[in-house]
């Protein structure tokens, strides 16, 4: 926006900018346990149409949140793996999950499931990236 100044109410509304919505922070959280293939993250994320998957790859793919990494080999092979820039998102993804953890304990006290629940480490290993 070249002259004019981008005016937040709060921080969170530009990380939310970002990475709002109901399916960035579900890819982001797959992503933060290493590169994935597209059909890995369709699996991970069933509910998720290809065209929205495509979609909101391509947006974080745009902010420098991800990369997007083609091999140059037949068949034609993608993975998606975090940035630097978005492995700086790897805490508040794992603190949202475990908050989810305890809200449907909370609200559903062990009468709802959670398909994809990897264990999560430690906090202090929270910003590790994987090897």
């Amino acid at each position: 926006m070249k002259g004019s100044n981008k005016i937040y109410n709060t921080a969170v509304e530009a990380t939310l900018e970002v990475i709002g919505g109901k399916w960035k922070p579900v890819i982001l959280f797959h992503l933060t346990f290493g590169k994935k293939r597209n059909s890995e993250l369709k699996s991970l994320i069933p509910a998720i149409t290809q065209k929205m998957l495509s979609q909101q790859l391509r947006e974080l793919q745009e902010e420098g949140i991800i990369l997007r990494i083609s091999y140059n080999q037949v068949p034609p092979k993608v993975e998606y793996e975090l940035t630097d820039y978005g492995w700086s998102l790897k805490e508040i993804l794992h603190l949202m999950c475990r908050w989810g953890d305890s809200h449907i304990e909370r609200k559903y006290e062990g009468r709802a499931t959670v398909l994809a629940n990897p264990q999560l480490k430690d906090l202090h290993d929270i910003n590790e990236k994987p090897t």
